[in-house]
């Protein structure tokens, strides 16, 4: 039986001749040009002016936080239903975590649970572009305007989305993207940091390179800070990668709508619903199914695992981990976060690598309708 996987890249002989140029030409002084070319390409595609290539979002969104000093002390919303990936630099700083809810319909944080949840301490929110989806950043900007907080977009999943026509990434103070294996645009591990911002950038540039000034050749560093920094064969596959962008964006959507023709008429389910103001770019495609069902998400992934359907899990709601149980949070959350913990239960995502095809999604949606339809 042939697995049919639920992420994966396109890689084609455009980014094969990218990384054998860098593997045989990107050292000495061209150590930079494909890390140059990749973030002046990047920046133009997300409508900023600077970008920053880094090996991981993770490591985007901990340089984000550092450089707008959000540090001990410090309160930091973050939506419940992301990867744990969101957070965890909001621990690298010192500050905490607050959860909120998530949208009924595009699974993205609420700007009415943003907003009870702000106190004095609250310096910063991180918004999430789930699953390729995008929040309603006209009223969050305004939010976190009104409260005079720091705002960065997680949009690690969201290369290529657009809200109201403004690429995903450029709002608020800094926008992060991944490039896992398993993202739309991909480098095998990295991630890019984008802002409008110089002192931000700078700041940013001089903490991912363990504290050293700019121009500085004798090693003297003047602050303890980190190492996050890309190689030029990830930059020159990134650049390739950013060059077929639309292609790769294009196939996205067009499996998604695969996905929908198919099962849009099944009364109990229902897949990502970007609205209207939102061009989604669809890195995950989804499905959510009525908890009267009383069918778990376990079941569901097993019962399609069985016909060889790679499927994932809707994420965990963040307050209900292992990992954030010494914050003692997740009865609170629980009661003040329903939506996120209904998501949890009852949706996952089904395939949606760059290499599907129309055949593949027939099979996936026939044992989708055979569990849901009866």
């Amino acid at each position: 039986m042939t697995k049919i996987p639920v992420a994966g890249p396109s890689i084609t002989q455009k980014e094969i001749d990218c990384v054998n140029d860098a593997v045989t030409n990107a050292w000495y002084g061209n150590a930079g040009v494909y890390h140059d070319r990749f973030e002046k390409l990047f920046a133009e595609r997300t409508g900023t002016k600077l970008a920053m290539a880094l090996p991981s979002c993770t490591s985007g969104l901990h340089l984000a936080l550092a450089a707008l000093g959000i540090t001990s002390g410090d309160e930091v919303i973050v939506p419940e239903i992301t990867w744990i990936a969101t957070a965890a630099p909001v621990s690298y700083v010192g500050a905490t975590p607050v959860f909120v809810d998530v949208d009924p319909v595009n699974w993205c944080i609420s700007p009415d649970s943003l907003e009870a949840a702000i106190t004095p301490r609250t310096k910063a929110v991180i918004t999430v572009d789930l699953y390729g989806n995008m929040p309603d950043y006209d009223r969050l900007s305004a939010i976190a305007g009104r409260h005079g907080l720091k705002l960065v977009e997680d949009a690690a999943e969201a290369v290529g989305a657009s809200y109201k026509g403004r690429p995903a990434g450029s709002f608020g103070d800094a926008g992060v993207f991944s490039f896992h294996g398993s993202k739309t645009l991909t480098t095998g591990e990295g991630g890019m940091l984008v802002t409008n911002q110089q002192a931000l950038f700078d700041r940013a540039s001089f903490l991912r390179d363990h504290g050293r000034r700019p121009g500085d050749f004798s090693f003297e560093n003047s602050e303890v800070a980190f190492k996050y920094k890309m190689s030029s064969m990830q930059a020159a596959l990134g650049y390739a990668q950013t060059l077929r962008l639309d292609e790769l964006i294009e196939a996205k959507r067009r499996a998604f709508s695969w996905y929908y023709e198919r099962l849009k008429d099944i009364p109990s389910i229902r897949l990502n619903n970007p609205g209207s103001d939102v061009l989604a770019a669809y890195w995950m495609v989804s499905i959510v199914w009525d908890q009267s069902l009383g069918i778990g998400k376990k079941d569901v992934r097993d019962a399609l695992a069985v016909h060889g359907v790679d499927t994932r899990p809707f994420f965990s709601p963040l307050s209900s981990l292992e990992a954030y149980r010494h914050l003692h949070v997740e009865s609170a959350c629980r009661e003040r976060n329903p939506v996120s913990y209904d998501l949890a239960n009852s949706g996952i995502n089904l395939p949606s690598s760059l290499t599907i095809t129309e055949q593949d999604i027939d099979l996936v949606c026939k044992h989708v309708r055979n569990l849901f339809c009866k």
